[in-house]
């Protein structure tokens, strides 16, 4: 991907941004970071192709290209359009670590025949490796799970070589629920009415026709 030398942090953004360009950053291996513009569909589909865990080159106007990773991106909260991006550089010879995605695949049993609900805890586990080595998604095969009391931890993940996985061996990715009984569904749409009276402070307020009428106060002797 090209990229456009920045010079200035925080100058002209907004009209960067109508133009069609993005605020990057580079850095790295305790060089200068250095700045960057880079075109919003051209990043838009190497983000869509590469995510965060996959080696990309920039290759700057007047450079060398440079081996990186998407280390962050920042959206627009309204329109959630890009707005900012990080690139971090590698070396191809050192291991670095990143959080790939894991890609659920198949059909649980579970869920087709028992009526259960799949749940994934986990959608990324954190590795260590190779630049070269690095997995743009790990495959989860959820077809073995056959009932409720079947599960998939970090341990059962078929790693490929040369990965190092740092997540916790025993820690759950996936598994299937048992589905909701009619009392337990019809439970959660019940509202719960607190009596405001019970809160210390809160006085409750009465129709004006069930006001006990006004008592004359005594005269202090």
């Amino acid at each position: 991907m090209q990229v456009k030398a920045r010079e200035q942090a925080g100058k002209n953004l907004y009209t960067a941004r109508k133009q069609g360009l993005i605020p990057s950053v580079m850095y790295g291996h305790g060089s200068v970071p250095q700045m960057f513009w880079v075109q919003y569909l051209e990043f838009s589909k190497l983000y869509n192709e590469a995510g965060e865990s996959s080696i990309v080159n920039i290759v700057p106007e007047n450079g060398k290209a440079m081996n990186v990773i998407i280390s962050d991106v920042q959206f627009d909260p309204l329109s959630n359009r890009f707005i900012h991006a990080d690139f971090f550089k590698v070396r191809m010879d050192e291991k670095l670590e990143a959080r790939i995605p894991l890609e659920f695949i198949g059909e649980a049993p579970a869920v087709r025949e028992m009526g259960g609900i799949l749940v994934k805890p986990a959608e990324e586990i954190q590795v260590r490796c190779l630049p070269k080595d690095l997995p743009h998604s790990i495959e989860i095969n959820v077809s073995v799970l056959k009932t409720f009391e079947n599960h998939i931890q970090v341990k059962d993940i078929k790693i490929p070589n040369g990965v190092e996985v740092l997540a916790d061996l025993d820690t759950v990715i996936a598994l299937v629920e048992e589905p909701r009984t009619e009392a337990e569904i019809s439970a959660l749409d019940e509202k719960v009415e607190s009596d405001v009276t019970k809160v210390e402070g809160v006085v409750k307020e009465v129709p004006a026709s069930e006001e006990t009428p006004a008592q004359p106060s005594e005269e202090k002797k």
